[in-house]
């Protein structure tokens, strides 16, 4: 049964959406405002476990982006659980020069912080599709899955 946020639980996710504003400039001082010593996060690539390992994961991630944002769509917020629907928007040298844009949605358990957090996105939108070669192949392939016949 679905449970309404309460007002703690709806500025927990406002300090989340605010800490992943700038991709490029995470506010990774303010860490553990956000997420328990013991967060486990999942993403396509990565599970990560520990404060500590979450801080150099974000800190390495962001480290060659030139530049990127969040945009964030739209949310559902309970008593212990949220959804985030998200655009995030980036530069990274070795991906070329355009901004990528990469649609995706997290969620996230809390109780005073945030405990669990997976984000899920397409990694061919995010990475596969920017590399040479790669990414006519990943393009042509979604472009036939997505013709009917």
């Amino acid at each position: 049964m679905y449970q309404a946020a309460s007002e703690e639980n709806l500025a927990l996710i406002e300090r989340f959406k605010s800490f992943y504003k700038d991709v490029k400039n995470p506010r990774l001082d303010s860490i553990a405002d956000v997420y328990s010593a013991n967060i486990k996060f999942k993403d396509p690539v990565h599970q990560i476990t520990g404060l500590a390992e979450l801080h150099a994961y974000l800190s390495a991630m962001c480290e060659n982006v030139e530049s990127g944002r969040f945009e964030f769509l739209d949310q559902m917020v309970g008593k212990d659980t949220a959804y985030i629907k998200w655009n995030m928007y980036f530069r990274h040298p070795k991906l070329g020069k355009e901004t990528i844009v990469v649609r995706g949605m997290s969620q996230v358990q809390f109780g005073e912080r945030i405990y669990f957090h997976e984000d899920v996105y397409d990694m061919g939108q995010m990475i596969y599709e920017h590399v040479p070669v790669l990414g006519w192949a990943v393009k042509r392939l979604k472009q036939n899955l997505s013709t009917e016949d």
